[in-house]
């Protein structure tokens, strides 16, 4: 399915997504997509969502630009997975495309790369595959975050889910790159004031191949849980080695993987039981557009939505359609309205105030029956917590 995708967007060094002739002129929207390089696998479901959306939309007769009707026409470039190449293109976009509206690329580095030339140029963008507390820093008024899954707030409601398990013990092993490193900076000491004794402390590279030594060291610790921050690919690896040498802790909390379509097509039922990072689930009956999102994103692309990166870019999308039904597209219209308005969306209320969501939680989420359930807080959940299963 990947290949198949990728494939209908190779060959230009510009992508259009023209909708239908119509007498209204179409709304011109631009964003980078990582096509080509390490992002490139998980950025794919933002691209869908995306595309979801402006389908949507335009099926309906088009946006509402204040009360008047226009088609979409995305204007998309391959960033390469390039912080650099990024900047670049958003100055097209910006300078030589002259888009009306922008989204955003995929992941926290991207987003910071544009955010000097969001600002630079006032240009109002909602961000969405980006979690780190210094996007906190950004200044605000041009670049929002839907986003609850920040890593201090994370640890520290993790560690909480972890006390109620009677956890006492622990072993972390964290990849190298910035996203999974702050984690581990922010749930160090978080275990440490709640008395749980970190039994095994592993770095690798981002590049590593098989995780098997490390996990062997794991094993022989035999903690309580199992802190494996990982990105999708080495999540993989993680789950090949702790079942090879038999990791048997009862909670194992898996960074990045278990949300997405791909990794569910792997391991099938293993991924059962394993707790990870994610604030939506279309089994939230008082998000009642998450089932529909759910259902449309499998009918058009006959896969499943992830549970973190697709959500997460329809989201934007959706508080990016409000805010120009009021505003329009002047941008210092829109910039008031979303700072301003509280949006209905698929993961329930959004309100900003500086560059966060400040209407939605921070929550954990584990595999049950091939689902995603929100697990905590108890407030929020759609499920308690479960055993991990041995592994078979």
């Amino acid at each position: 399915m990947l290949k198949q995708i990728l494939a209908a967007i190779v060959g230009v060094t510009a992508l259009s997504f023209a909708a239908p002739a119509t007498a209204a002129e179409s709304i011109k929207i631009g964003f980078s997509h990582s096509k080509t390089g390490i992002f490139a696998p998980a950025a794919t479901s933002q691209l869908q969502s995306y595309n979801l959306w402006r389908e949507q939309v335009n099926a309906r007769g088009g946006l509402d630009v204040a009360g008047t009707r226009r088609p979409i026409e995305f204007i998309v470039y391959d960033d390469q997975s390039n912080s650099g190449k990024a900047v670049q293109i958003y100055e097209k976009l910006i300078t030589n495309d002259k888009v009306d509206l922008l989204l955003s690329p995929w992941g926290t580095s991207l987003h910071f790369a544009i955010a000097g030339v969001i600002e630079r140029y006032k240009f109002p963008v909602i961000g969405n595959t980006a979690a780190s507390v210094q996007l906190r820093e950004i200044k605000a008024g041009n670049i929002w975050f839907p986003t609850s899954a920040f890593p201090d707030r994370q640890s520290t409601e993790l560690t909480k889910l972890l006390k109620t398990q009677g956890v006492t013990t622990a072993a972390l092993i964290t990849n190298q790159l910035p996203y999974t490193q702050e984690n581990k900076k922010f749930i160090v000491p978080e275990l440490k004031k709640a008395g749980i004794k970190l039994l095994v402390n592993e770095d690798y590279p981002p590049n590593v191949k098989d995780l098997t030594a490390v996990l062997t060291k794991v094993k022989n610790a035999k903690p309580d849980v199992v802190l494996a921050y990982t990105y999708p690919g080495d999540a993989v690896l993680y789950m090949k080695g702790a079942r090879e040498v038999g990791v048997n802790a009862t909670t194992q909390v898996v960074l990045l993987g278990p949300q997405y379509d791909f990794f569910a097509k792997i391991f099938g039922p293993a991924r059962n039981g394993l707790v990870t990072m994610g604030h939506w689930t279309p089994l939230r009956t008082d998000w009642p557009t998450a089932k529909t999102f759910f259902d449309a994103f499998k009918a058009r692309w006959k896969t499943n939505a992830d549970y973190l990166d697709a959500p997460l870019a329809y989201m934007s999308v959706q508080i990016l359609e409000q805010a120009v039904a009021k505003a329009g597209l002047d941008k210092n219209k829109l910039r008031k309205v979303i700072s301003s308005t509280t949006f209905k969306s698929i993961n329930g209320p959004v309100r900003f105030e500086g560059v966060q969501n400040v209407a939605l939680p921070t929550m954990i989420s584990q595999i049950q029956n091939g689902q995603q359930h929100i697990v905590w807080p108890p407030n929020q959940a759609t499920s308690k917590i479960i055993a991990k299963p041995a592994w078979k």
